[in-house]
């Protein structure tokens, strides 16, 4: 990597913690969308441009935020049916993922960034509610 892309990153990952410290709750989750949407887009390059390890190391990231979103479904008695269905799809999710990077499947990283660009848009939808 070079130093520009290297500043870059750099830049990129202060401009996220400093959005992260001023962030409601719900713009966190947003948040944890966007980066995982990102982080599948650019395995998917990785993909494409066979950089093995690249790919490898995007989708991990892509699952970890997808476990955190999933953990973020703290009291599921309390959340009911919604939090167990969600639940399901995260795990369906990480599965999904991880039978990508494994088959080098551009398809199931198309599948797993349309579920949760889904997801995201209702995520987002509930905004205007939140306000």
């Amino acid at each position: 990597m070079n130093a520009y892309a290297r500043a870059a990153q750099n830049y990129s990952s202060m401009k996220v913690q400093s959005g992260a410290v001023d962030a409601s709750p719900h713009r966190l989750i947003q948040m944890l969308f966007e980066g995982a949407l990102e982080r599948i887009a650019q395995a998917k390059g990785a993909m494409q441009h066979n950089q093995i390890a690249r790919k490898g190391e995007l989708i991990q990231k892509a699952i970890n935020i997808v476990d955190g979103l999933q953990g973020s479904l703290k009291d599921k008695k309390e959340d009911g049916e919604l939090a167990d269905e969600l639940n399901e799809l995260y795990d369906y999710i990480i599965r999904a993922l991880t039978e990508a990077n494994y088959k080098n499947s551009v398809e199931r990283l198309d599948e797993c960034g349309r579920l949760l660009g889904e997801l995201k848009s209702a995520w987002d939808g509930v905004a205007s509610e939140v306000r």
